[in-house]
């Protein structure tokens, strides 16, 4: 089953076509870093972290110059009608997107000019309660005027699978009136068939990007649209969590399930269509719409996209034309929050590697839906359902699938998956409890609960109950909101004293037909959800580091994953047609699970950061976000993780740096952090520029910069966080904070790590000018050589009160 992170993968599906996409990067600068130099075209390059002014005279004018190189170069080597152009990249990456033979492919790479070609690659799909378990109503709208000013101008963007522009969580009436974003300067598509505009004035962007997959013979405008309008609901439900109008009631078959409202709840919404529902997507039109957003004045990006392992013909995870796409938007002062894919529980598993992105892992909140189904012997089963009771006070009748079929020598279906309401016998399930079996058809999608609920109720049923008899490693039981009562017992020991007890009760003839039906049972209301005090933790899907640098998984200098954020079973806005999730088509809410849900989280947040904060860089949210962010929670514990236990069930384990990256997001603390760990355009080159394997040749290649190797080691990258992956005897790091806070603190330093490895920090302490910039060591040495990673931590501790937080891990090696 889909859990909501898109992920791209290598593997480009044969399409019956000679020709096939690839994306060509040129020498010389795209707008972002053009500093001048070429005749009669003047400087367009922004400082680090700075929005470009796309409506210049200057910009406008080199970016026709780029266009006009790319149809130059393609027109100087190859007949007219036998390529198309489908994507010029101008902002972030100098070079284009076509539609070309192998063979064309090859003349590209050795034509002048030309500094890489990559085929483009596949793409695939990888809330009512988060914004009070994250103290967002209490201690983070009031700061900022309240949930009606929470997020005011702020625009986050949106790669994803577009929008439902009709759902109330979009909705622009009944608010006060949104003001001109003057900095914002975005597209608005129409409906083909409505001819009305995508756009309100709480979504203020809509466009879609289609010309690889049209190239590549994948897209149906019939299903996939030919427009924004979402086709399978993730998008609608991602821009829900960051954005979503506050206070939208939840409804679903007559209950409320509670008020949805995003994060940032006044942020306005951009939508960058590039993922579609049957086939997914293509990174050249992945990249299109990131340029278009950045270029459009986005001030957040959100991706539940991202690279499952670098394209084969790069040597690194870091650089191909999607994270240098990327590092341009950072550049450029747009924050990115991305999912770090849904791999988990095992190592190396992320999907989101770079320094400039923060990538976010999924958490489990406090909330947990539970039910039980009671047996007429008096025994209680656990499950869960999110379904109303039957009647108090009164068992009924239980009678098994398999025993009420019309005629069981007809049916091509599994009957025991209860699919199909016309292969049963009405008479005997009306008014009765229908017992069904989850098989291994539930899992992969083509049976769903939905539809048991449709099928129990067209026959009249009571209520339902779904028996799972085994588990497949890695499946994955969520509630599922029922119109009547229901339950799923997944729980395979509890599964099996229903049949006994089912089988003991029902007398049979000779040839095993039912006689008499006399088990019994009543569901327990599952509408009310029970909150827990062990939460956080770390879903079992989340993908977990240590962070990998190239294609041969070798550990990377680079904490991944960032940060953690509610994952799973999130509540947020669908699309009516959306067909993501089987048991959510025609609703307008679902509540699903994935990384995807996180990192819409992070987004949102970020978008509050920067509402308080408006000229902090994207690396200093980041920081902001991190440093603050918790390892214990709400019962004073340290972190756990979802883990499979040597039986393959599902156990909790102590958590590390590489399943929550720093912690816990913190969103009232991130408001506020006393000191930040910055970074920009030149200290993202520096990681490059050091890391070992990566030539200067392929960085030039990305990103037209030479390389200045001032950082010696990408440990010494400004990172709120410290990753060795290869420490040998005694190694030194160094880190820069910068005092945001209005006042002067002093702050002591202390560190600790696990006994394999030594740690000291010099200075001890130091004190901090408001603006103030002071630069700290930690030096690491090997004690004994383990072969395992040892963790550890640096604390930050102000004199006014500020707790400034980073990880450090660590894998010693013998010299």
């Amino acid at each position: 089953m889909d859990i909501g992170l898109r992920i791209f993968v290598v593997f480009v599906l044969l399409v019956a076509v000679t020709a096939e996409v690839y994306i060509v990067t040129m020498e010389g600068d795209p707008i972002i870093s053009y500093k001048g130099g070429e005749n009669g075209f003047e400087a367009t390059a922004v400082e680090s972290d700075e929005k470009i002014d796309t409506s210049s005279e200057l910009v406008t004018v080199y970016a026709r110059h780029l266009e006009r190189k790319h149809d130059m170069i393609l027109g100087m080597l190859f007949e007219e009608g036998s390529y198309k152009k489908l994507y010029s990249y101008k902002h972030l990456i100098n070079g284009f997107a076509a539609h070309v033979s192998p063979e064309q492919a090859e003349t590209l790479r050795r034509a002048p000019g030309v500094r890489s070609v990559d085929k483009d690659w596949k793409v695939r799909r990888l809330t009512t309660h988060t914004p009070e378990f994250l103290g967002l109503p209490t201690d983070v709208w009031p700061t900022g005027g309240g949930f009606d000013r929470a997020g005011e101008d702020i625009v986050i963007g949106f790669v994803d699978s577009g929008i439902y522009p009709h759902h109330p969580s979009f909705a622009s009436h009944h608010r006060l009136p949104y003001g001109p974003l003057p900095h914002y300067k975005g597209k608005c598509e129409e409906d083909p068939h409505t001819k009305k505009s995508f756009c309100n004035r709480k979504i203020v962007g809509a466009q879609h990007f289609a010309e690889a997959a049209k190239a590549a013979g994948a897209f149906n405008p019939d299903i996939d649209y030919a427009s924004p309008m979402d086709g399978d609901g993730h998008g609608s439900h991602t821009a829900a969590i960051a954005a979503g109008n506050n206070g939208i009631p939840l409804r679903m078959h007559g209950y409320e399930f509670g008020k949805a409202s995003g994060m940032a709840p006044r942020a306005r919404i951009a939508v960058y269509k590039a993922l579609y529902r049957l086939f997914g997507g293509f990174v050249a039109d992945v990249v299109a719409a990131i340029d278009q957003a950045v270029h459009d004045g986005v001030d957040i990006l959100s991706l539940s996209v991202g690279p499952n392992s670098p394209p084969t013909t790069t040597k690194t995870t870091f650089l191909n034309p999607f994270d240098a796409t990327l590092l341009g938007a950072v550049k450029a002062g747009v924050f990115v929050a991305q999912a770090a894919g849904n791999g988990g529980p095992f190592p190396k598993t992320l999907v989101s590697y770079s320094p400039w992105i923060t990538t976010v892992a999924a958490a489990i909140d406090d909330r947990r839906y539970k039910n039980h189904l009671t047996l007429g012997n008096g025994k209680m089963l656990a499950g869960m359902g999110l379904s109303p009771p039957t009647r108090p006070h009164r068992l009924y009748t239980l009678v098994s699938a398999n025993d009420v079929l019309l005629d069981s020598s007809v049916s091509k279906y599994n009957p025991s998956d209860c699919q199909r309401p016309e292969v049963f016998n009405k008479k005997l399930v009306e008014g009765n409890i229908l017992l069904c079996g989850y098989s291994f058809n539930f899992v992969v999608g083509t049976a769903s609960i939905k539809k048991v609920v449709a099928t129990a109720k067209h026959l009249g049923a009571a209520g339902f109950v779904l028996v799972v008899e085994n588990v497949s490693p890695g499946t994955k039981f969520d509630p599922v909101p029922s119109a009547i009562p229901g339950i799923l017992i997944t729980d395979v020991s509890k599964s099996m004293d229903l049949i006994d007890y089912y089988n003991a009760s029902t007398s049979r003839d000779w040839t095993g037909r039912v006689k008499s039906f006399k088990a019994e049972g009543s569901i327990g209301d599952g509408l009310a959800p029970v909150l827990h005090k062990s939460a956080p933790q770390v879903a079992l899907f989340s993908a977990r580091g240590p962070n990998t640098k190239d294609f041969s998984f070798q550990d990377a200098d680079l904490l991944k994953p960032d940060i953690l954020a509610p994952g799973y079973l999130i509540w947020a806005a669908w699309c009516p047609n959306g067909t993501d999730e089987p048991n959510y088509v025609g609703e307008g809410f679902a509540l699903i699970s994935g990384t995807s849900m996180a990192a819409p989280h992070i987004a949102g947040i970020a978008a509050l950061v920067k509402q308080k904060h408006p000229q902090w860089s994207p690396a200093a949210i980041k920081s902001a976000l991190m440093t603050t962010s918790t390892v214990i929670d709400r019962a004073g514990r340290l972190l756990q993780a979802q883990q499979y236990s040597d039986t393959e069930a599902v156990t909790l384990v102590k958590a590390t740096p590489f399943d929550y990256g720093s912690g816990h997001v913190n969103p009232s603390a991130a408001l506020d952090p006393g000191l930040i760990f910055d970074a920009g355009y030149e200290d993202y080159l520096g990681f490059l520029c050091t890391t070992p394997g990566i030539s200067a040749h392929e960085i030039r290649n990305y990103t037209n910069t030479a390389c200045n190797y001032d950082m010696k080691h990408p440990s010494n990258f400004n990172a709120p966080s410290i990753a060795v992956s290869h420490l040998v005897g005694t190694q030194t790091v160094t880190r820069k904070v910068t005092n945001v806070a209005e006042v002067e603190e002093t702050y002591t330093i202390t560190a600790r790590m696990q006994p394999s490895i030594a740690i000291e920090v010099n200075p001890p302490a130091m004190t901090l000018r408001p603006g103030a910039t002071r630069t700290f060591s930690v030096t690491m040495t090997v004690r004994s050589v383990s072969g395992v990673y040892s963790f550890g931590e640096v604390k930050l501790k102000g004199s006014r009160g500020h707790k400034v937080r980073i990880p450090v891990v660590a894998l010693g090696h013998r010299r």
